[in-house]
Formats: C-alpha cells, sequence, structure tokens
C-alpha cells in the first residue's frame, strides 16, 4: 500500500514527528494484533514501525527527525510512504552477531525469548544501531550476560550500567 501525507509534530511528551495514516490503510493494517510494518519513505529508506492509535479512530506512525533530516523533508512537507505488515519473528532485523550468540547459549536465548516482544525489540535495537560488528557483538555479551546474571529480569538502567562498566563499549 502507498500513499503520501505530511509530516506532523504530536504535542506529546512521548511522540514526536508522526505521519497520519489515511483511515483505509490504519484500519486493514490493523485487523489483526500484530500492529508491526515496515515503511519505505520516498523509495529509499526502509524501517520497522508500529501502528499508533491517534485517540481519535485513527492511526499514525512515528518517523525520527534524523531520517526527516537526510530526505530533506521538513514539517508539514509531504512524505511517499509504501507500508506493509511486518510478519517477521521480531518485528525488526535481528543482528547477526546477537542471533548468533542466542542459538549458541542456551539459557541466555531461553531468558532472551521469556521476554515481552517490545522488551525484544529494544534489545535488538541496541545491538543493531552499531554499524560495526565488533561493537555489536560486545553489546550483545553484554546483553546476554545481564540476562543470565539477573535471571531474566530487565531493567534497562541497571543494563545501561552493565554496558559503562564493560570498557571499549
Amino acid at each position: 500500500m502507498t500513499f503520501s501525507a505530511p509530516v506532523q509534530i504530536m504535542d506529546s511528551d512521548i511522540w514526536g514527528h508522526i505521519i497520519p495514516l489515511p483511515q483505509d490503510i490504519g484500519e486493514m493494517l490493523n485487523q489483526d494484533k500484530n500492529r508491526r510494518v515496515i515503511c519505505v519513505f520516498n523509495g529509499t529508506e526502509t524501517t520497522h514501525s508500529a501502528l499508533m492509535h491517534d485517540g481519535n479512530g485513527g492511526f499514525f506512525i512515528t518517523i525520527q527527525k534524523a531520517l526527516c533530516k537526510k530526505l530533506g523533508i521538513g514539517l508539514g512537507e509531504d512524505i511517499h510512504i509504501e507500508i506493509s505488515k511486518d510478519n517477521s519473528k521480531y518485528g525488526m532485523p535481528m543482528p547477526e552477531e546477537l542471533g548468533e550468540l542466542l542459538e549458541m547459549d542456551e539459557e541466555g536465548d531461553r531468558y532472551f525469548h521469556a521476554l515481552t516482544p517490545g522488551k525484544q525489540r529494544a534489545l535488538i535495537h541496541q545491538v543493531g544501531k552499531y554499524k560495526q560488528s565488533d561493537t555489536r557483538l560486545r553489546k550483545a555479551v553484554v546483553i546476554v550476560d545481564f540476562l543470565k546474571q539477573n535471571g531474566g529480569k530487565m531493567d534497562f538502567k541497571l543494563l545501561n550500567v552493565a554496558f559503562k562498566e564493560r570498557k571499549g563499549i
């Protein structure tokens, strides 16, 4: 499905730049519990996102300010979007380093997969946002060790402390 819509700012402490979806597209994509979507912006930049309720029966997706800048799109300007359901296992790509580490570490894998899908995605993002493989691997090791040391309990503030305690991360 494709459409164009203006980039807007939501008056919210949580959301920043958003793109409202046409009602028919929002309803079509929201027919099941999976609200994860893949968006291609202006035919060049692909992101994984989620349909969000706007509180008035409609839907929107978020877009990072940095991506708007990269695309040269300002507030109020239309952006072209190709949107489709994301039926992947995690709702975003699993970094190879984290995936392989979880395959090798049964205990870490069990704790990771016991987390909610949102927490899994947050950890996947923590690893996947880095360009260098060795950095992604170091982050993945800290995450898996943290889960094992804490019996699978996830506390993102304590995880950040664990990252800082490991030199070079």
